[in-house]
């Protein structure tokens, strides 16, 4: 599990990011394939439900609002039904269509897909009708969209650039808005058109080829990470880039700098159920991530994660922060990570509570560690979806008057020891002598205690209630505490004479036969 990129999400704010590229509506015709028609040698399909969906730079601007951007969205689209569907769907969704164009001259680009099912089931394409005209816009369509664009460029915090070749990104718009960006301050980040000259991209701030399109882009096949690396650093010296995302399928992102630093981002295996959209998603999170101005190597991490889970789906479909989050969370954990501040430790478990997750907190010392401590926190673990330590400081301990050598292990360690058990999932350190101060800001909808104390004996539990939270007592080890250990640790030493090693070491209890 990454906490790092959970901090980082949770800092990405809703920043304001406008796309300029072509928008295409994509739409289904599901029906069953029944049998051959009599009149041609051809699947005939019995139509029973049909969809649109949002394609291109239109799914870019749909998928930046599914990450809570503010999104603008900038193209051409014709003065028919197919261009009034997407500027309606979009607007319906809150992006901003004010720079959308209407051309009388060209229809809007429509890819008609017909999805045939064989005996209810299974469905696969058929057929796939195209209607577009793919060349350039005229200058002065050019010139009206450059004149709603350009003087708006200052406004926002990132510029996506989607390029699908059908007229839009032109040699003049995309020098013009990349001048002004770089004049600004605005990253540029860019979704390249397979095929086409890559210089048209000069001077944005980075590209996200796949791993076809940079072959092509390079002259050379990309099979390995070095291969990818050379191709990037190609890439940034030849187009004046100040880093490239090259992405690798199930490898993951291939990352370089124009400083000449490359990395790879490896990606989780997954379920890989439709590769559709996983570019747009890629160029989405990427966006929203340059917005912020997180370093380069958070923008391929996060672009993983979203990427990931875009081709886990059914076709195209908007991936949220909450999600990405859970996802991160499902993930394997790094010890050192699940020490947090209270602060930081205070947004994880906001976001895991509004994922419906049962946050549950347990506190103590946890000087001396034994079986009886693993018990119970196995106990806790169990009795939700998170749970969190609360670890004494070492001036917490000391004030509690547990004895003059008391703690035997400073809180770094007792918190090290904590957070390396598979069932804890964050470790806090507080400086209070009660943890009422952090239950208060952290709200946990469960607080547990080991032992054999009352409900009311434990501290907290009317803060816990007072919000509509339960408290628990959980089940002791009969013969096990840390008193007991210490005590006959010092008498077998002085047993001994000061030797260190247990004469009589605590055993923990035997279970009963049956």
């Amino acid at each position: 599990m990454s906490y790092h990129l959970i901090n980082t999400i949770q800092k990405l704010g809703h920043p304001k990011i406008l796309v300029l590229g072509d928008l295409i509506l994509d739409r289904y015709i599901w029906g069953n394939a029944e049998r051959i028609s009599q009149e041609a040698p051809v699947i005939l399909l019995r139509e029973d439900a049909q969809e649109v969906r949002l394609g291109g730079a239109a799914n870019v601007a749909n998928m930046l609002i599914g990450l809570d951007a503010e999104v603008t969205m900038a193209g051409v689209i014709g003065s028919d039904l197919d261009g009034a569907v997407i500027k309606e769907a979009l607007g319906e969704r809150g992006v901003d269509c004010s720079a959308m164009i209407h051309d009388a001259s060209r229809p809007t680009t429509v890819k008609q897909r017909f999805m045939g099912r064989a005996q209810q089931r299974h469905p696969h394409q058929i057929l796939r009708v195209d209607r577009e005209v793919n060349t350039p816009l005229d200058q002065p369509t050019s010139e009206k969209l450059l004149n709603l664009i350009l003087p708006m460029i200052s406004e926002y915090k990132a510029i996506l650039v989607s390029d699908y070749a059908k007229g839009v990104c032109t040699p003049e718009i995309l020098a013009a808005v990349i001048e002004e960006a770089r004049r600004v301050g605005v990253p540029v980040i860019v979704d390249p058109c397979p095929g086409r000259d890559y210089q048209i991209y000069s001077g944005a701030t980075a590209i996200t080829p796949n791993r076809l399109e940079t072959a092509r882009a390079v002259g050379f096949e990309v099979n390995s990470q070095e291969d990818a690396f050379r191709a990037g650093r190609q890439l940034c010296n030849e187009l004046q880039l100040d880093y490239v995302f090259v992405t690798l399928d199930s490898d993951g992102i291939a990352l370089t700098q124009a400083d000449g630093l490359t990395q790879i981002l490896p990606t989780r295996k997954r379920e890989v159920y439709d590769i559709t959209g996983a570019g747009d998603m890629v160029l989405a999170t990427i966006g929203v991530g340059s917005a912020a101005r997180f370093a380069p190597v958070d923008l391929a991490r996060l672009a993983n994660v979203a990427g990931g889970l875009e081709v886990e789906q059914i076709g195209v479909v908007t991936i949220s922060r909450e999600e990405m989050i859970a996802d991160l969370l499902m993930g394997s954990r790094v010890t050192s990570e699940k020490i947090l501040p209270l602060e930081e430790l205070k947004r994880h478990v906001m976001a895991r509570q509004k994922l419906g997750q049962k946050v549950v907190l347990t506190n103590g010392c946890f000087d001396v560690m034994h079986v009886g401590h693993v018990t119970y926190l196995e106990q806790a673990a169990a009795e939700g979806d998170c749970l969190i330590v609360a670890v004494n400081s070492d001036s917490s301990v000391r004030s509690l008057n547990k004895g003059t050598d008391r703690p035997i292990f400073g809180q770094a360690h007792r918190a090290s020891m904590l957070a390396a058990l598979e069932g804890i999932d964050y470790v806090v350190v507080f400086e209070e002598t009660t943890p009422c101060e952090l239950i208060s800001l952290l709200k946990p909808d469960l607080l547990v205690k080991g032992g054999t104390y009352k409900k009311e004996e434990i501290v907290g539990w009317d803060i816990v209630e007072s919000y509509g939270g339960e408290v628990r007592t959980l089940g002791v080890t009969p013969g096990i505490s840390t008193t007991q250990i210490l005590g006959a640790i010092r008498s077998n030493q002085e047993h001994e004479n000061g030797a260190t090693a247990l004469k009589h070491p605590i055993e923990p209890p035997k279970r009963k036969a049956g």
